[in-house]
């Protein structure tokens, strides 16, 4: 887990970590989305970065 709330890009740029508020917050400006929507990709899908962009576009 990450402590340092300096960071505001992810730790792995290919998984998208949801228990980390800055992440949830740079995934959901990268993919133009709301949270609840990221939220339900990752649920679809699982934390992989192009996975959920993939999903995301068919939605």
């Amino acid at each position: 887990m990450n402590d340092d709330k300096t960071k505001r890009h992810p730790l792995d740029g290919k998984r998208i970590d949801l228990n980390q508020p800055y992440e949830v917050k740079f995934w959901c400006e990268e993919f133009h989305v709301t949270e609840t929507k990221l939220r339900q990709a990752v649920s679809e899908v699982g934390t992989s970065a192009y996975n959920v962009w993939q999903f995301l576009l068919k939605i």
